[in-house]
């Protein structure tokens, strides 16, 4: 079995303020916390012997691989984000950090979205991708208008309710 893994699709390089805090915190995190600990105790494993019989030795070395990978990950994405903090000059506009309520005109429900970028999206928190295919078609789109957008369900028609943006 090979190594190899096919390359990932390239994601808008876009991140809100606090996305970008977030992230910094978690390399933080994982960089001056998580990492010396693990690297304690796979030192301490390794100690104990025979490292081929070893669980203790084994788990710890493929946690300190996970940690390096993700490490390795933020320090390089962190370099390329473009952080997006100021409002646009049209609030009534769905733009990139927008808070966006739509309304599902075939079922008559709403529903609350944050556009942010790739590397912050948070199904729970509402939210969503500026690469998604909702927020494609919500981008540029103005308070009362109708849009079509293509999801997994099929093709659906929304109506922008409001548009807010956080403050800087």
């Amino acid at each position: 079995m090979s190594r190899w893994r096919p390359p990932a699709e390239k994601s808008t390089a876009l991140i809100t303020r606090e996305g970008h805090a977030r992230l910094k915190s978690e390399l933080d995190e994982l960089w001056r916390v998580r990492r010396p600990e693990v690297v304690k105790a796979l030192a301490a494993a390794a100690a104990e012997g025979d490292r081929s019989e070893n669980a203790e030795y084994t788990y710890r070395k493929k946690q300190l691989g996970e940690i390096d990978r993700r490490v390795r990950y933020l320090s390089k994405r962190l370099e390329v984000l473009r952080v997006i903090g100021d409002m646009p000059a049209d609030r009534e506009a769905v733009f990139f950090g927008a808070v966006v309520e739509v309304e599902d005109v075939s079922s008559g429900e709403t529903h609350r979205y944050r556009i942010v970028g790739p590397d912050e999206t948070d199904a729970k928190l509402g939210f969503i991708s500026i690469d998604s295919p909702l927020a494609r078609a919500m981008l540029k789109k103005r308070l009362d208008d109708e849009f079509e957008a293509l999801l997994p369900g099929g093709q659906q028609r929304f109506v922008i309710v409001s548009v807010e943006y956080a403050s800087a």
